[in-house]
């Protein structure tokens, strides 16, 4: 149970940064924050979109930070029949990155829309590697 623990913590701490990112400091590059995505400096010159924007990046945090709690509660209160289907549900809930998020990311990067180039790459092996971590660490707690 121990490495579901760490990994569910590692989760923890990479999305606690991330929303500090998004509702903080959306103009960073770092912590997955908006600031790669060179649409959200144009979008600052015009108000309604940047609002919009604004608005949906805020979305995220929120949501981001129901998941943080909701896993945090399960992290400190859920039996060892519970974190393996946690954390498999947050392995899959994750992998659908791969199916909407990174054929985008990819594209807007192919693009030169995002910065640093090869944005999409880094956080395309960073997610894989979530989920591989995730994975092992289901399969050491079931053997």
């Amino acid at each position: 149970m121990v490495w579901i623990k760490l990994a569910l913590s590692g989760f923890l701490l990479l999305e606690i940064s991330n929303v500090i990112a998004l509702y903080f400091f959306p103009d960073s590059k770092m912590a997955n924050s908006v600031g790669v995505f060179n649409a959200w400096e144009k979008s600052k010159g015009d108000a309604e979109v940047h609002s919009l924007v604004k608005y949906l990046v805020n979305w995220v945090a929120g949501t981001k930070l129901i998941f943080i709690l909701l896993l945090t509660v399960l992290l400190f209160r859920a039996d060892s029949g519970i974190l393996p289907l946690a954390a498999g549900a947050l392995a899959a809930a994750i992998s659908t990155f791969f199916w909407r998020l990174f054929p985008l990311i990819r594209q807007m990067d192919q693009a030169d829309q995002v910065s640093p180039k090869n944005y999409s790459s880094v956080l395309g092996w960073m997610i894989l590697s979530l989920l591989l971590i995730l994975s092992a660490s289901i399969l050491i707690t079931e053997l």
